[in-house]
């Protein structure tokens, strides 16, 4: 995939213009893009309840829109954090990928886990940006910034396995099956049943199809993302999750065979159809191409 192209779901649309006149540094652009999103789990903010389905954004150009709609303003004017989009950290990672795109700048978004939040020991679900300087891939968390930290949130440690601040989820689910790690301390939160094997296995899933240009939510299902899994489906998602580690390693024929499968298999690909089990407690059935989401029986998923 050509990483500087914008997707359907990065596309700011005709909200693009509101990119121009944003910094071009990378520390900068995130400083200013974190003033347009507030993490719908903050708990330092309570969002109006009319935000609650803020969450389910799924396109760049809708949460732009509703931004506009609240502000009529430039993205660098201040808000407050209770009126800003709400969010999580696909969003604010796929708004700055929309950005430095816009930019000219080859981007992405990496989906895995991260050990840095809360709670000790646990390895929470995230998305961090990847983007192209020049010379190299730096990965940053725009959803945090500068802080107390053990690591520069815009230049952080390169995800290499399950030893690094962020972990890809291909990296988790490989050291879960060589025994390496227990899975079980993988997912949405401790108190939350979102975790274990079954969850990475599914989000290996999703990190494949970011790279192929589909950044869908977190929480959406298709394929063979499911809550249970045997031995063959196990060992099918090896095989991606290997691809995807040497696609990392500057691989281009795993790169190549990714892109293959991705289009080939309907394990992998949505085909346009995703099933969406939002956080707000409904869950939907959505066309991806006509943007048109229809209320949906209840199924088990994350």
């Amino acid at each position: 995939m050509n990483f500087t192209r914008q997707t359907a779901f990065s596309n700011p649309g005709s909200y693009a213009p509101l990119f121009d006149k944003l910094p071009t540094d990378p520390r900068e652009l995130t400083a200013v893009l974190r003033n347009v999103i507030t993490h719908y789990r903050d708990p330092n903010v309570t969002l109006p309840a009319e935000s609650a389905h803020d969450i389910n954004h799924r396109w760049i150009d809708r949460l732009l829109a509703t931004d506009q709609e609240r502000h009529d303003a430039p993205l660098d004017v201040p808000r407050a954090a209770a009126d800003r989009v709400g969010g999580c950290c696909r969003d604010f990672s796929l708004l700055t990928v929309s950005a430095l795109r816009h930019q000219g700048v080859p981007a992405r978004v990496r989906i895995g886990f991260a050990d840095y939040f809360f709670t000790p020991g646990w390895h929470h679900d995230h998305v961090v940006v990847d983007y192209w300087n020049g010379s190299r891939w730096v990965l940053a968390d725009p959803q945090i910034g500068p802080g107390d930290w053990p690591f520069d949130p815009d230049d952080m440690p390169r995800p290499h396995g399950t030893g690094t601040p962020f972990a890809t989820a291909a990296a988790v689910w490989t050291a879960y099956r060589n025994g390496e790690i227990d899975a079980e301390a993988y997912g949405v939160d401790p108190s939350m049943p979102y975790r274990g094997a079954p969850f990475v296995r599914g989000y290996v899933i999703g990190e494949l199809a970011a790279r192929q240009g589909d950044e869908l939510l977190l929480w959406d299902v298709w394929g063979d993302i499911t809550e249970s899994f045997d031995e063959a489906g196990a060992v099918f998602i090896d095989e991606i999750a290997a691809l995807l580690l040497a696609a990392d390693d500057g691989d281009e024929d795993a790169a190549a065979e990714l892109a293959r499968r991705y289009a080939a298999d309907d394990r992998l690909n949505p085909r346009g159809q995703v099933t969406s089990m939002s956080p707000t407690g409904e869950v939907f059935h959505v066309d991806l191409a006509t943007r048109v989401s229809a209320p949906a029986p209840s199924r088990a998923g994350h």
